[in-house]
Formats: C-alpha cells, sequence, structure tokens
C-alpha cells in the first residue's frame, strides 16, 4: 500500500473542490428555492441582488473545471505515452457520456422511463475529451489556435440557426428534440464552445510542468486574468460582439449592473468565458501558496470531483422528495418528467434563499467525510486502474 501524498501544486486541487462546493449552491437553489419556479435567478426585471449573485457565483464553475480538466489531461500525459493519454480520454469520455444520460439523468428526476434526457456538463466534459483525444497530436501551437479561433470567434455564429438540427444543437444552439415520442432529449451544453476550454486547459498544463518557474507562472496567470478582465468590459462598453443578448440600460443603476453581467452561459459565450476563466486565471496565480485546514477540506472535494458530483445529485434530490412530501405536495411529486423548474405542479413548492444556503452547508457537511474516505482509498490505490474513471 502506497502512502498518500500530495501534488505538488495544490492550486489546481483547490479550485476544483471550490468550484465543486459552488456549484452545490446552484444545484440546491434549484431544488429549494420557491422563487426557482417562477423566474429566472438573473432577470433583471425580477430578481434581487441576494438571488442575483447567489446564481451568478456558479458561472465560474464549469469553465473552471472544463479548464482544469485539460491542464489534468496534460499533466496525466506526462506520465503516459501519448497514444495511450489519447486512448484513456477517448475511453474516458464515451463512460462520461454514458453516465451521464443513465446515472446522472436519473439522479435529477427519478424518473425510471427517462421522459426527459438532458445533456449538461458532464455530457460536455466527455464528448470534449473524446475530441482532445485527436487533438493531442497534433502540434501545441494548432491546438492553441483552434481554442482561441472558437472561444474568440463562436459568436459569430449566433445568427445561424437550423431548427431541428441535433447537429447544429450539439455544436452550437441549445435545442430540445422528441426522439421518441413521448420522450424528449436537451442538447444544453452545445460543444462547440466547451471543447475549446477544455483544449485550452490543455495548452496551459506545460505551466505546471515541473521546470516552469513558479514565479513567472504566477506573473503570467495574473497578466491572463486581468487581460480577460479588460476585455471583457471593453466589449461591454461597445456592447456589439461578444453575447448573443445585449446589455440594457433600464435608467436603473442596479437593474442595468445586473444586466450587463447577465452573460449567457447556454452556449457559453465570449464575455461568459472571459470573466469566468479570467478569475479562474488570477486565482490560480494566486493561490499556490495557501495552506491550512481550510485549503485541505476543499482539496478533498477537488480530488474526488465527479465521485462527488454524482453523490451530491442523489443527495439533493432525495433531501428536496423529503420536504416535498412535509409540506403537502408528495414525495411523488420529485419523480420529474422534466427538470424540476420547469414542472409547473410544484409551483408554490419551495422555501427561502436562507433555507437554500442551510441545506447546501447541510450538504457538504455529509458529503465530506464520504469523499475524504474515498479521497484516501484513491490515493491509497493508485495501482487500480478503475479508479482513474471515478
Amino acid at each position: 500500500m502506497t502512502t498518500i501524498t500530495k501534488p505538488r501544486i495544490q492550486s489546481i486541487d483547490l479550485l476544483k473542490g471550490l468550484v465543486m462546493v459552488i456549484m452545490a449552491l446552484d444545484h440546491v437553489r434549484d431544488y429549494f428555492h420557491y422563487s426557482a419556479f417562477f423566474f429566472d435567478a438573473t432577470d433583471p426585471e425580477q430578481t434581487t441582488w441576494p438571488i442575483y449573485l447567489t446564481r451568478f457565483i456558479t458561472h465560474f464553475c464549469a469553465p473552471a473545471f472544463s479548464f482544469l480538466a485539460g491542464t489534468s489531461a496534460f499533466m496525466i500525459g506526462k506520465r503516459k505515452p501519448l497514444n495511450e493519454l489519447s486512448s484513456f480520454l477517448f475511453k474516458r469520455g464515451l463512460w462520461l457520456v454514458f453516465i451521464e444520460i443513465v446515472i446522472i439523468n436519473f439522479g435529477w428526476k427519478f424518473d425510471l422511463n427517462f421522459t426527459h434526457i438532458g445533456l449538461q456538463v458532464i455530457w460536455s466534459l466527455g464528448i470534449s475529451m473524446i475530441v482532445l483525444a485527436g487533438l493531442i497530436h497534433l502540434p501545441k501551437k494548432l491546438i492553441l489556435a483552434f481554442s482561441l479561433v472558437i472561444i474568440f470567434g463562436h459568436n459569430l455564429l449566433d445568427n445561424i440557426h437550423f431548427g431541428g438540427s441535433y447537429f447544429w444543437a450539439i455544436l452550437h444552439e441549445r435545442q430540445k428534440f422528441e426522439f421518441i415520442e413521448g420522450h424528449t432529449v436537451i442538447f444544453a451544453y452545445s460543444l462547440l464552445p466547451w471543447i475549446a476550454v477544455m483544449s485550452l486547459g490543455y495548452c496551459f498544463g506545460s505551466l505546471y510542468d515541473s521546470s516552469f518557474d513558479a514565479q513567472k507562472r504566477k506573473r503570467l496567470l495574473n497578466a491572463l486574468g486581468l487581460g480577460s478582465l479588460a476585455l471583457f468590459f471593453i466589449l461591454i462598453a461597445l456592447n456589439s460582439y461578444g453575447d448573443p443578448v445585449k446589455w440594457t440600460n433600464y435608467g436603473n443603476t442596479s437593474k442595468t449592473l445586473m444586466s450587463i453581467f447577465n452573460i449567457s452561459k447556454y452556449p457559453p459565450s465570449l464575455l461568459y468565458l472571459l470573466i469566468t476563466l479570467g478569475g479562474t486565471f488570477l486565482f490560480l496565480a494566486n493561490a499556490e501558496k495557501l495552506k491550512g485546514k481550510v485549503v485541505d477540506f476543499f482539496c478533498v472535494f477537488g480530488r474526488v470531483p465527479f465521485f462527488y458530483y454524482i453523490i451530491h445529485i442523489y443527495l439533493i434530490h432525495l433531501f428536496a422528495a423529503f420536504a416535498a412530501y412535509f409540506t403537502g405536495f408528495g414525495w411523488q411529486a420529485l419523480v420529474l418528467p422534466k427538470f424540476i423548474t420547469r414542472v409547473e405542479a410544484l409551483k408554490g413548492y419551495g422555501f427561502n434563499l436562507i433555507t437554500v444556503y442551510l441545506v447546501w452547508i447541510i450538504v457538504i457537511v455529509l458529503l465530506y467525510p464520504l469523499c475524504k474516505k474515498f479521497d484516501n482509498y484513491k490515493q491509497s490505490h493508485k495501482e487500480k486502474w478503475w479508479l482513474s474513471y471515478l
């Protein structure tokens, strides 16, 4: 049995853990917040700042994790031949797609009929890995160019529409289809920009090579982070490119600010990626020397993110079923034919935002010992190949 060793740079695990924990807040809000059934949390016309910020902070999760998945792929590649890494990424990508369709979709809805299948973040990570399995055979500069062209240019496709096209929905436009009578699938995470985020992360993996100077890495990541945020505000000021929805001047500072930062996630616009990846770069630049129990706490989640992701969905949904039962809706109401906030019969169910945060804290506290135990097992049994798929 091997001893547990800490990674050379904990900032990656720390950031993964933070985004995993923050992501759970958004999912608890979906299943427990009263207003989630009536309006979008980022709608300037109806929301409040506490609700708005609760949703906005979770925007950083998917881009950071997709980017770091690419970085981790590069680091794994330092220990494997290129063909072996390519094979691993391809097989793990297929595995993630299977898990999304079967295990995760059931966790979201508890519906054995699979009436509604949502292809979301795990699907996008899986397909991105499959594409990356091929991209890694190209020169690094070409992969970087590919990533940047898509991230900066994909919004040129915003006005191109192919209604009813599965291919276009998969690539760039969120759409729902009835693939069998009474059964629908929604391509929630259109793939084109997400593939580019992961391949960009792969290019950044070389920054974490043991031969790369830590201070140089810090300066570079800080410059990229600040530059991304500066470009975000320049494009906001121009209000002509970078997001399919232009911000609106409401004649009210509060509502106008909400409109400015109400960036598009489906698919992730250039503005969305500039602010979220900009924040990612700044965090990575300045978190390497962080130590202590709080850092260790979040790193546990960051080392077992896939295990955590699956369990947290089931736990939140089970809690919501109990909540529905005790508030008169019945647990059966949480066997869902579609995403929970779209179920008309659940309007009137839910709690205030304080309760949402309390449930979120309880979920994280309960998951920590499970994740800690699995983390210990995973690090102590690195010879078991199947653990790399969890």
